[in-house]
């Protein structure tokens, strides 16, 4: 039997190639003899590093930078030397894992600490930069992460602003003659599922603001910002990109990142896909299992397990996913290619717990399972005869 793992990170828990480890480890107890191909996952967020390290042979490289807050705090990014290609997740230097609930600032969380992770990689000689955008704690529109690059903003008076969601509505004119010129030669990639715009109702503060700490009564005074930020960074570059999908990834990130990089926009999860061969593999599987430490409604907007599947289905290959939690209807998401949806909580505890041993928690489900899969086997040999 040929089973391929693909899982995404659990969040909180474990990491993609954790997780593949330990379902592999779960299934071999029961079968030693099935063999196992593991494809660590992600879509563009928490994990998107590890993921294409794993595939491309990186390193995981760790410098000092600003958090959202201007904290110093130890940052990862990937590294493929042979490509010359960095991989950066927003999440690292500019991430809400990085604050507590009560910590949340929209009005001075900053992605700077992320354009400090892309002159690293720029000292390193990066010829590709690929930046996954998920998870951001920053409405700012990327300008924390375009003044690290030699950006710089001003209000009406003349004086220099720090860039911020907070000061997007002060922003009354830009420089970027100190642009670091490095990032003329250098193929930037966006790794990122989202497709909002940067304004409107389905923009980003709207939708996204709330998570980060925006509050109902704030919403207006953001969004002015925003517009206000748009409005003289299509002045200055000749380019409007405020209606672009995209442009409202990870608080507005998406937007700066169009307006000065001009990058290439691509599903994380394709991106990873297609990077793995992670469609050859399947076609060579008997049984796909996927996961990931939530399954709800958003886990069918470009989420790994089902996207997962929908390639596994189009190869007429069952797949199978685990959940830490599962809050979407089964039907569902067979209509999707997933046969079937396993917890991997065995019984009642707390999140805390379940997120400390999910690892644990993972393997014994993996064994679980593929105990009633050969019990199936055997079942419907017994009937046959």
């Amino acid at each position: 039997m040929d089973v391929l793992i693909a899982p995404d990170s659990f969040k909180g828990s474990m990491s993609s190639m954790e997780a593949a480890n330990r379902i592999a480890s779960g299934l071999k107890e029961v079968d030693s003899s099935i063999h196992v191909t593991k494809v660590p996952m992600a879509d563009g967020g928490e994990g998107t590093i590890e993921a294409i390290c794993e595939v491309l042979e990186g390193e995981i490289i760790e410098k000092c930078v600003k958090d959202p807050l201007d904290r110093p705090v130890k940052a990862a990014f990937g590294w493929v030397e042979k490509q010359k290609l960095a991989v950066i997740e927003t999440a690292a230097a500019s991430g809400l894992p990085l604050l507590k609930k009560e910590e949340l600032d929209p009005y001075r969380a900053s992605t700077y600490g992320t354009g400090e992770l892309m002159k690293e990689a720029l000292d390193m000689g990066a010829e590709k930069i690929i930046i996954g955008l998920g998870g951001s704690a920053t409405v700012d529109g990327g300008t924390g992460c375009l003044q690290a690059l030699g950006v710089e903003f001003y209000d009406a008076s003349s004086n220099k602003l720090r860039a911020s969601g907070g000061t997007l509505n002060q922003i009354a004119s830009l420089n970027s003659d100190h642009f670091d010129e490095r990032l003329r030669s250098v193929e930037i990639v966006v790794a990122s599922d989202v497709t909002n715009t940067l304004l409107g109702d389905e923009g980003a503060v709207t939708i996204f603001g709330p998570q980060k700490g925006v509050m109902a009564d704030e919403l207006a005074f953001f969004e002015a910002g925003m517009e206000n930020f748009a409005r003289h960074v299509a002045e200055h570059t000749g380019h409007d990109y405020k209606f672009a999908e995209g442009s409202g990834a990870a608080g507005g990130f998406g937007f700066g990142l169009q307006s000065f990089f001009h990058p290439t926009f691509e599903s994380g999860f394709a991106l990873i896909a297609r990077l793995s061969n992670l469609e050859e593999k399947i076609q060579s599987a008997d049984l796909v299992i996927t996961g990931e430490g939530k399954f709800d409604s958003q886990s069918f907007y470009g989420k790994v397990p089902v996207e997962v599947a929908r390639v596994a289905k189009k190869h007429h290959v069952p797949a199978i996913s685990f959940a830490g939690a599962i809050e979407e209807d089964r039907v569902k998401a067979e209509e999707f290619g997933l046969s079937l949806i396993y917890p991997i909580v065995d019984k009642p505890m707390t999140l805390e717990a379940a997120l400390t041993n999910g690892s644990i928690l993972l393997q014994r489900a993996s064994t679980r399972l593929f105990e009633s899969i050969e019990f199936a086997k055997g079942w419907k040999g017994d009937t046959e005869s």
